[in-house]
């Protein structure tokens, strides 16, 4: 009895090159913006230290961690939307393209002009912009869709605590 012994071959990557650098892109573009918001209000998380904050409010060393986890998986769910080849995709990416601006935004809003009350009605419109990327990510790639759903109750609960702060400081 004759064995026929063959060195096994390596399984190609789920991902080819191409895709994996779009990725790549997609996600440093996600927390690009991250980085830049950070940048644009350094010291935040000394104030935040300093600053009232109501029952349920995280310590300071929680904010870099969930951000850079949600800014991650954004950035696979608009990777996921523009791999998807869907004529949509560019309102999807559109929408998304928005709500990372008003992210960016609104930290400027809430930590540098201790504008409290105009932070809490930005961040509500960033909360409705990031419903609307959902239900548009929904219509193309409901994958994409569900990576955004931490990001969505994240942010529900950085409205509670921005409307906190704004009430106590009134």
């Amino acid at each position: 009895m004759k064995f026929n012994f063959k060195k096994p071959e390596f399984t190609k990557p789920n991902i080819e090159k191409g895709r994996l650098k779009s990725l790549a892109v997609s996600i440093a573009i996600s927390l690009g913006a991250g980085i830049l918001s950070a940048f644009l209000t350094g010291g935040s998380m000394r104030q935040y230290a300093d600053m009232y904050k109501p029952p349920l409010a995280p310590p300071g060393w929680v904010f870099p961690i969930v951000w850079t986890i949600l800014y991650i998986l954004m950035g696979i769910a608009a990777w996921r939307v523009y791999e998807s080849c869907c004529n949509d995709r560019r309102l999807a990416l559109s929408l998304y393209g928005n709500q990372l601006l008003l992210n960016i935004v609104w930290p400027l809003l809430f930590f540098q002009l201790k504008t409290y009350f105009l932070a809490f009605g930005w961040i509500l419109a960033l909360w409705f912009a990031i419903y609307l990327t959902m239900r548009q990510f929904l219509l193309l790639d409901k994958k994409a869709a569900y990576l955004l759903v931490p990001y969505i109750v994240w942010v529900t609960f950085a409205c509670y605590l921005n409307l906190a702060v704004a009430v106590h400081y009134l």
